[in-house]
């Protein structure tokens, strides 16, 4: 018998070059799917940290971190700067610390004076990048500046293993990313920090308004024979002007003390807020000092004003002055101005407005300045107006000023009604709001003080 023919196995199929094309194809997706989710879970925690962190360098601490591995580099290097152009030493933030350390401990022996003093923030910028490339070698090493509202806030170094290929564009985006992201946060912080800076110092301005509130009268004292009324509207929490009510014998009580001889004062501290309130705080203690020696109203001011020479000087401020006395039985005024706004007085007899002036110069001007001291008797219906230049130099809506003539012709208009003491200056300020603008603020602070003398109740005739 013959063998039988060996039996030819067939040769393995072939597997088609295009599916492991394919394959290759989806385990480079799948990489790069993998690495752009890490990379935005990456960018996403940062940003978390962003949104919610209360702590700037907890924030800082990551950013080294998450640039190094966004770039997949060996280490990266967080250099920021202070608001004034100087660096900020103790945050500056490195990965991995060990690799760094030499680096950081050159930098912060840097002399921030003689850099920007010779070449500020650009020069700066260059010595800090020059330093950073002759510690790290040949190595790669990529640098971007943190920015915040178009200000350098500090720089960003990513580096790469030895001999280590160039970043695509893609790796210097993610860095450039992340560099954005913390001059974000540096300026978050520095809008905290100012806000709560502010929030102290709004809290020691109304506690200064409180003080400044208890300084001027609460009310207006009983006086025999006349109407009080007095009201200061500061343009901020705090201000210059001073009004006061200080009975010339305080030991006196009941109705001696009502028909006693009074002191009326207005003043203005030039300027406005916090210096101004405090000057006003000190003069006032010096004048009602003044007021228990029983002198005239020119030699007040006269002691006065050398008693505040010295601190007006070291201050560079002025006050003006309006001080009057006013005894109840006589109805005699007596007065002496050191520059202050001659006050106003209505005659109601004669029904016409008059101004009461004296010589003299600003308290703090000159140290042995003279006062001149004039008096006047007031008559049943006459009305005294103190105010002060906030007030006639208001500003309206068309920037025009509220001006004397204003006042004085919305003074008549509340005599000749005849309104009370309070009535008159609700009256007055009503009008004042009215020229202003009832939703814009002063841009001074504006005092009035109404005195009207009161007058004998009108019997009924009877018929004939």
């Amino acid at each position: 018998m013959g063998s039988k023919p060996p039996r030819i196995q067939p040769p393995p199929h072939p597997v088609p070059q295009t599916a492991s094309a394919t394959a290759s194809l989806r385990q480079l997706l799948d990489s790069l799917s993998r690495e752009q989710r890490r990379n935005q879970e990456l960018l996403a925690s940062l940003a978390f940290v962003l949104r919610s962190f209360t702590n700037l360098n907890r924030f800082l601490e990551l950013v080294p971190l998450v640039a190094a591995r966004l770039m997949e580099a060996e280490g990266a290097l967080l250099l920021p700067f202070q608001t004034n152009g100087r660096l900020w030493r103790e945050q500056f933030q490195a990965t991995p610390l060990e690799r760094h350390r030499d680096l950081l401990r050159q930098l912060a022996s840097l002399d921030d004076g003689s850099l920007l003093a010779s070449s500020g923030e650009a020069g700066l910028v260059a010595r800090l990048d020059q330093l950073v490339a002759q510690q790290w070698g040949e190595a790669p090493l990529v640098g971007t500046s943190v920015v915040a509202r178009s200000r350098q806030r500090g720089r960003l170094y990513v580096f790469g293993p030895s001999g280590g290929s160039e970043w695509s564009d893609v790796h210097r985006r993610h860095g450039q990313l992340v560099a954005d992201l913390t001059g974000v946060a540096l300026e978050n912080d520095q809008l905290l920090q100012e806000r709560r800076r502010h929030e102290r110092l709004d809290r020691q301005l109304s506690t200064g308004a409180e003080i400044q509130a208890q300084l001027l009268p609460d009310h207006c004292p009983v006086i025999d024979g006349v109407d009080l009324a007095a009201r200061c509207r500061p343009a901020y929490l705090v201000g210059g002007d001073y009004y006061d009510f200080i009975p010339t014998r305080p030991q006196l009580q009941g109705p001696c003390r009502e028909q006693g001889r009074w002191a009326l004062v207005m003043g203005d501290v030039m300027g406005k807020g916090v210096p101004a309130s405090l000057l006003m705080s000190l003069l006032r203690g010096m004048l009602r000092a003044e007021v228990l020696s029983g002198l005239p109203p020119d030699r007040i001011l006269h002691d006065l004003n050398q008693l505040a020479q010295e601190d007006l000087a070291h201050s560079h401020r002025f006050v003006t002055l309006f001080y009057s006395d006013f005894d109840p039985p006589s109805r005699v005024l007596r007065y002496a101005n050191a520059a202050h706004n001659p006050p106003m007085i209505w005659r109601g007899q004669r029904q016409q407005v008059e101004r009461l002036d004296a010589p003299g110069l600003l308290i703090g001007l000159q140290a042995e300045a003279e006062y001149g001291c004039e008096q006047t008797v007031l008559e049943p219906g006459d009305v005294l107006l103190c105010y002060t230049d906030g007030v006639t130099e208001a500003a309206g809506i068309s920037g025009e000023r509220f001006e004397e003539h204003r006042l004085l012709t919305s003074l008549q208009e509340a005599c000749l009604a005849g309104l009370g003491a309070q009535a008159i200056l609700d009256q007055l300020f009503a009008r004042l709001d009215r020229f202003v603008g009832s939703d814009r603020p002063l841009e001074d602070d504006a005092s009035l003080v109404v005195l009207k003398v009161k007058e004998p109740p009108r019997l009924p005739s009877l018929p004939s």
